[in-house]
């Protein structure tokens, strides 16, 4: 995956970057194609999957369910299943992928089967009821190996009767695995969010075969499936994902005389908030080639060095950008003026918290931040680094403070980056291939 040691990485102030790569796969669309195909009857072909490991864990849980799982090329990948989850015949180790998880244990539960269910050391930390609350009720069972909400969990799936279900704040996780469930649920299931969270889940099982009814409601909306419908394998092109598209683009806009494109990024409006958020801070931010891959609207994005001011973030905006503020705070650090961001605890129970590790890193690298239960607020003006930053294994703390390092004054290191490899393969070799200092 990356070659590069696993103590510590180091960036260091780079002069001008340039160039034009290509986003890794988008993650959240590589598990659902993983997960569908083995639930599916026949073959799926996958293009352009990422090779992470979280979406390997998932490609392993597939094939542990009974699937045939097989790569055929880079990012090329068939599915080949009969059509439903079978047994396990070990414990479904999914290593740091609370998506893969998360979506797993919604897709089992319709079966009648008996999975256990774990990850790493993170991945036990995550909160998992806000999936088997409603799993439950749809009567999945679920027996807590060590402490109730945290993995290990058991899980026994099979005659779930379907629900409809009130999300108080919106999710694509919980939404998913609710649909996943629903598809082998007796009735109609329903999710109504306050607020649309990602939609790739209602888009892909439509691909699929599958009839998904959505109603608007205010600011959110109600999706609707009708269980007992099948899903017949088909193609999938998997675009590049924005929030990976994110590191080299935010690298332009902060190092001086910069101008990089990345090529083939997911463009769904659910997902794009952080893009829609620089250019009100003053990005040079420019989308060209717009055209469909994978049902989705894609195009190539260039970031040339920019002077940013800082905004204040609408709190609606987070469901479309909620892994991206670790790298909108990097950026936000370089802006003229104060960046408010507010209504971002989900930050709070992702592989980290991610609001009290950015504002600790920044803080680190001298740059003054206030922190507040469901946000923070960055004063920007420059950044002097000078600091090794403390990541918790989390990929997103990692990348963001080392783009931060490209710009700052003093080089910026952080601590066990080989987590890096779970949702960026390659990440080092691109940046560095722009003309980026990480050693």
């Amino acid at each position: 995956m990356l070659s590069q040691p696993t103590a510590q990485l180091t960036a260091s102030r780079s002069s001008a970057l340039s160039g034009t790569v290509r986003a890794p796969g988008d993650k959240s669309m590589s598990h659902r194609s993983m997960i569908l195909g083995g639930m599916a009857s026949g073959v799926t072909e996958v293009e352009g999957l990422l090779e992470g490991d979280d979406v390997l864990a998932t490609a392993r849980a597939v094939e542990a369910f009974g699937a045939r799982v097989e790569r055929t090329g880079d990012g090329q990948w068939r599915i080949e299943s009969a059509g439903g989850f079978k047994a396990p015949p070990s414990v479904i180790d999914c290593g740091n992928a609370g998506t893969g998880v998360r979506l797993l244990m919604g897709a089992a539960a319709g079966y009648p089967l008996t999975a256990t269910f774990d990850g790493d050391g993170s991945l036990r930390k995550r909160p998992m009821k806000r999936v088997t609350g409603p799993l439950a009720d749809m009567g999945a069972e679920f027996d807590w190996q060590a402490t109730e909400d945290r993995l290990p969990v058991t899980l026994t799936g099979g005659t779930l009767k379907a629900i409809d279900y009130v999300q108080t704040v919106a999710s694509a996780q919980v939404k998913s695995a609710i649909l996943l469930a629903g598809l082998n649920a007796e009735g109609v299931t329903s999710v109504v969010e306050p607020e649309k969270s990602r939609d790739h889940t209602e888009r892909m099982l439509r691909a699929f075969g599958a009839e998904v009814g959505v109603e608007e409601m205010g600011e959110g909306w109600k999706v609707t499936l009708k269980g007992g419908q099948p899903l017949t394998g088909t193609f999938v092109a998997v675009p590049g994902d924005p929030s990976s598209a994110a590191f080299p683009l935010a690298a332009g806009l902060i190092v001086p005389g910069s101008e990089v494109t990345v090529e083939g990024v997911m463009l769904n409006p659910l997902r794009t908030g952080l893009f829609d958020t620089w250019i009100e801070m003053g990005a040079d931010l420019t989308i060209s080639n717009r055209r469909k891959a994978g049902g989705e609207d894609v195009g190539d994005i260039t970031a040339r060095h920019s002077a940013l001011k800082g905004v204040v973030v609408p709190e609606g905006r987070a469901a479309s950008m909620i892994d991206e503020y670790p790298i909108l705070a990097a950026t936000a650090a370089f802006a003229d003026g104060v960046t408010v961001m507010r209504g971002v605890g989900e930050m709070r129970v992702k592989e980290s918290d991610r609001i009290s590790l950015m504002v600790e890193g920044l803080r680190a690298c001298g740059v003054q931040v206030e922190e507040e239960p469901e946000g923070f607020i960055v004063m920007g003006g420059g950044v002097r680094g000078g600091a090794t930053v403390h990541t918790a294994h989390d990929h997103r703390i990692a990348m963001s403070h080392l783009v931060l390092g490209l710009a700052a004054e003093q080089p910026v290191s952080v601590d066990e980056p080989g987590m890096i490899a779970t949702s960026f393969p390659g990440f080092v070799e691109m940046m560095n291939g722009l003309g980026g200092r990480i050693a």
